[in-house]
């Protein structure tokens, strides 16, 4: 795990050491094991690298990388199956000199080129310069779990892992006004029709699941992996089903447990994190000298506490866990830095604690985490899911509609987590058989409903409307689709930025065993009714590995997201004064209403609008004053 920079330009004045330096050392939280800066020969191509040594900690792994005379590599990230492909590439006669991932990659590269990404499993973000045909290959991860972000500014063109490299070699620092509309307005973090925007205008996203090419000032960017949400296996029965993902996540689990330093886990108590720990704790059995340790966040005095159910993880494995208790001053003492690490808004103070998560990891000496995320989003386990489910299933078979909807009445009776979903009435029949009609009128009511809010300029609302963000065109009536938009375009990538920036702040890494790519096309695979089943989300998951759960954690039937006591914090004097100074920013820009500052503060629940003043917080870090 590391932090990448480049600069490419057919004028080699502008291709320089000292500006590779500069990205670099903005990123030393990346990669402080060591660094490297190469430019090639013709002096058009400049590579810089932070390294965080996870595999191959000797000096045979650091990077930039360069392999037969013709290859130079900057990579960020982890290859899972790096040694199955290099047995066969040795079979091939390849020959490597040193134990890294990184090596393999570029062995792969000259056998497959750009096919070399259809046979990685891991999370990556890399670039590899071929002096032979003058192109520069770059990559992302089918997810986006690694950040690639690029420009161009005065005739170069730059990547980076995180955007304040740019900053630092004097690229232009401007935010986008169409993001920060669509984030005041709809809470947006991200724009789904155009994965590339960014908060910052002149700056992209590679996408997840793409690559690009450079030769000579000439940029060209293709997809290389998809999934197709209506292509499913009707005919797979529940016992193949359970015993195919059970052997897939294993497999996951297996790989990302391979480092030369110490691997931990996260512990939220949730059933998705709880599996993680405990098929870890499955496969380090037959090494005792192995302790797993986890890593868990907890609040005093405050009902959404995690404590209950990390301990029966505690009673059911061998592992160490640690935990670290929130307290609002020190939620305080860390916004700027967390603002700094993000880049981009956040959407709650649960972000923050995760970063005092990581902060912990790194007190203790473990370098490596593996994480839950991506669970709900493939497995259907967020309560919303439900109305799309019972949507899809209404349409094949009324008798199924009913049983379902009365298991999950008769479940769900006692939860006073989760909003009951009410049984879908005619709206729900017509959005479930005529989707597309139904998007494009409910984004037309919208916009026509559409108000400014109480303190958002009126110019600036009235200039920026036309580009709103808020045309959702999932299948509103096959659970696959939603499945899909939240994995790919609204939801994980979020998650997954969030989660980059906090580790990366501690130079830890987080590995997450459910973005297996072969698990996930497997899982996308399957007919609904194995995802969704008698009032349970994530059904599957439950009966494949109920031996190794906790019974309390299986068949638990509340959903509980990473959530702080963030009206707490909002309360708090000194937060009220960066309220209060982040829409005075927000004023003199001509977003928010001129004395707005001086209007009254809510304090919000995690993940709830109010008055916006969460968002206010947010924008007015993407200004530097």
């Amino acid at each position: 795990m590391c932090g990448i920079a480049g600069i490419l330009s057919e004028n080699p004045t502008l291709v320089t050491q000292e500006k590779l330096i500069k990205m670099t050392d903005a990123i030393i939280h990346r990669g402080p094991d060591g660094f490297g800066h190469w430019i090639s020969e013709d002096g058009k191509i400049g590579f810089g690298h932070r390294r965080l040594s996870i595999l191959d900690l000797s000096a045979s792994g650091a990077q930039p990388m360069h392999y037969l005379d013709r290859y130079s590599l900057t990579f960020n990230g982890e290859i899972y199956n790096y040694l199955e492909i290099k047995a066969d590439l040795v079979k091939k006669g390849y020959a490597f000199r040193s134990h890294s991932d990184t090596e393999v990659l570029l062995a792969l590269f000259d056998l497959k080129r750009e096919r070399c990404l259809q046979d990685l499993d891991g999370m990556f973000a890399f670039a590899i310069y071929d002096n032979q045909t003058q192109e520069v290959f770059c990559a992302r991860d089918r997810f986006g779990e690694k950040p690639f972000f690029f420009t161009q500014f005065q005739g170069a063109f730059y990547f980076a892992s995180e955007m304040k490299e740019f900053w630092a070699a004097g690229v232009e620092k401007k935010p986008d006004p169409e993001m920060i509309f669509n984030y005041l307005h709809f809470d947006l973090l991200d724009n789904h029709s155009d994965l590339g925007q960014t908060f910052f205008k002149g700056v992209r996203k590679l996408a997840p699941g793409h690559y690009l090419i450079w030769k000579k000032e000439n940029i060209s960017i293709k997809k290389y992996w998809e999934i197709n949400p209506q292509n499913q296996n009707r005919s797979i029965g529940l016992e193949e089903a359970k015993e195919q993902f059970r052997a897939l996540f294993i497999e996951s689990v297996n790989r990302r447990l391979r480092s030369d330093v110490l691997v931990g886990s996260s512990l939220s108590g949730g059933i998705d994190s709880s599996l993680v720990v405990c098929v870890m704790d499955h496969l380090l059995k037959g090494h005792p000298e192995s302790i797993q340790n986890t890593f868990s966040a907890r609040f005093k005095n405050f009902h959404k506490d995690e404590g209950y159910f990390i301990q029966k993880v505690r009673e059911k494995t061998r592992i160490t866990s640690h935990e670290v208790y929130s307290e609002m001053d020190e939620i305080e003492g860390v916004f700027d830095k967390i603002c700094y690490h993000q880049e981009e808004p956040f959407g709650s103070a649960s972000i923050l604690v995760q970063y005092q998560v990581y902060e912990l990891a790194k007190k203790k000496g473990v370098t490596v985490l593996l994480d839950g995320q991506g669970a709900d989003e493939i497995l259907a386990g967020y309560h919303p899911y439900f109305t799309t489910f019972f949507n899809e299933i209404r349409k094949h078979s009324g008798a199924q509609f009913e049983k379902e909807f009365s298991a999950y009445l008769q479940l769900h009776e006692g939860n006073t987590i989760n909003a009951k979903i009410p049984k879908p009435g005619l709206k729900q029949v017509i959005a479930a058989n005529f989707p597309g009609l139904v998007n494009k009128v409910a984004r037309k009511v919208l916009n026509m409903k559409m108000k400014n809010t109480a303190l958002m300029a009126d110019d600036f609302f009235s200039e920026y409307k036309p580009l709103s963000h808020n045309d959702f065109n999932f299948d509103l009536g096959h659970l696959n689709s939603h499945l899909h938009f939240s994995t790919f375009k609204i939801g994980l990538p979020t998650l997954l930025r969030y989660a980059d920036r906090n580790s990366m702040a501690h130079s830890r890494e987080v590995r997450l065993p459910f973005l297996s790519h072969e698990l996930v096309e497997f899982v996308f695979s399957l007919p609904s009714e194995l995802k969704i089943k008698d009032g349970w989300t994530k059904y599957l998951m439950r009966i494949a590995f109920e031996d190794l759960l906790p019974t309390e954690i299986t068949w638990r039937k509340d959903k509980i997201g990473f959530e702080p006591p963030q009206k707490s914090w909002m309360d708090n004097p000194n937060t009220q004064e960066k309220i209060r100074s982040a829409r005075e920013i927000l004023s003199k820009h001509g977003i928010l209403k001129k004395g707005a500052e001086s209007l009254p503060i809510q304090s919000q629940v995690a993940h709830s609008k109010g008055d916006g003043s969460w968002n206010h917080l947010m924008v007015a870090n993407l200004f530097d004053s």
